[in-house]
């Protein structure tokens, strides 16, 4: 039996063009190239699509959580699978489970976790986002104050010997200066600086030192001001900085998210990121944070104090957000959301896109966006068995 398969009967955007009604060929797990409908292999396997748009599989380069299961407290293996496939019923397919500051037991423990889901081939595990302990106070938003602390080198250690290729770090500007940071860029650690309230000049020797990530622009970060255009300012004028954001409306402004769309320098780009919690693929209302309570509802996550603590927020509802309220176009919110965070991570070779050698990793859309299947690898996901449909 042929491995080879030709998915036809659907527009197909690629990651950065669309290339119209032609035919995606997968052999195995990777993408073999793209045809016309009369130019397939002979032997290919063909695969009949109702309408609709094949598309790269989404890249979320941060996910607390998902399905009921947050990094920080389902440091398993069980728990990363249950958090991927959570996401993949909506059109995720490959990310960076992400814990939240805390106790570094509990950090070596996630590390453990994510690099035996790797080796078991868990579908959707990417690597590793690991946001603080090395934050700001200042501007911590849920992250617990009590644990955050400045880099000593038994954390350097730590991030350096993790075994997991993909390794991306958020820190403060302020906390971890350019010495620590050229150390960890050098190891191949990729280095966000986000929860700062650093000053612009501060931000730009960080950057200057290898940082290239910014976490969840606009949020708890210092903002741009006539005078001081803070950790934002520099951001949107770094062109080799790399910036996430979680377009829920709750976040940011869409007037705010649309002036940085314009403003970002290049060719780094905005990419999209979920910030999910647990609550995501679960029909959880409340869930906790270190001891303290967070509450679903109106499409938020909230502490008692009406601190945003993280998101509700899956992927295809952030592109839809963009399309539908910011006004960006439709291949540009995707590309926001699969070439942009696979190019940012140095991934987009296999990641992101879909053409010669890249992972047979994509979604079907419908017209109106809608999740009709998803695939991990060349594989079918299966939502029924993990869970319940997109």
């Amino acid at each position: 039996m042929t491995s080879l398969k030709a998915y036809i009967g659907a527009e197909v955007f690629d990651g950065l063009r669309r290339l119209g009604d032609v035919a995606v060929i997968v052999d195995g797990g990777t993408i073999a190239g793209t045809a016309a409908p009369g130019s397939l292999p002979e032997n290919a396997e063909q695969i009949m699509l109702d309408g609709g748009l094949i598309a790269p599989g989404f890249v979320d380069l941060q996910v607390n959580g998902g399905g009921g299961a947050l990094l920080n407290d389902a440091t398993t293996v069980e728990g990363v699978r249950a958090i991927c496939a959570a996401h993949a019923r909506f059109g995720t397919t490959a990310l960076l489970p992400t814990l939240i500051t805390d106790r570094p037991a509990v950090t070596a423990a996630a590390i453990t976790a994510v690099r035996d889901a790797i080796a078991a081939d868990v579908p959707g595990c990417l690597g590793i986002h690991i946001e603080g302990p090395h934050l700001s106070v200042a501007r911590k938003g849920a992250h617990d104050p009590n644990l955050i602390r400045p880099m000593e080198e038994s954390d350097l250690e730590r991030l350096t010997s993790t075994g997991i290729e993909h390794v991306l770090t958020t820190v403060a500007a302020e906390t971890v200066p350019p010495a620590q940071i050229a150390r960890l860029a050098a190891a191949g650690i990729h280095v966000a600086i986000g929860h700062s309230d650093a000053s612009y000049e501060v931000a730009r020797a960080a950057f200057s030192a290898g940082a290239r990530f910014a976490t969840h622009l606009f949020n708890a970060m210092s903002q741009l001001r006539h005078r001081s255009p803070g950790l934002v300012g520099a951001v949107l004028d770094s062109g080799d900085v790399w910036c996430g954001l979680i377009a829920d409306g709750f976040h940011v402004h869409p007037g705010a998210i649309a002036t940085a769309l314009r403003a970002k320098a290049g060719p780094a780009r905005i990419y999209l990121v979920t910030d999910a919690m647990s609550t995501v693929g679960s029909d959880l209302a409340t869930i906790t944070l270190g001891g303290r309570t967070i509450t679903r509802g109106g499409g938020k996550l909230t502490l008692d104090d009406g601190t945003l603590a993280g998101s509700d927020l899956d992927m295809i509802t952030a592109i839809r957000f963009m399309i539908d309220t910011v006004g960006i176009a439709r291949d540009e919110a995707l590309a926001m959301a699969s070439i942009y965070p696979a190019m940012a991570l140095g991934i987009d070779r296999t990641h992101g896109r879909i053409g010669p050698g890249a992972r047979a990793d994509f979604v079907h859309l419908s017209d109106a966006l809608d999740i009709r299947d998803v695939y991990i690898g060349g594989q079918r996901q299966d939502f029924a068995a993990i869970g319940g449909t997109p």
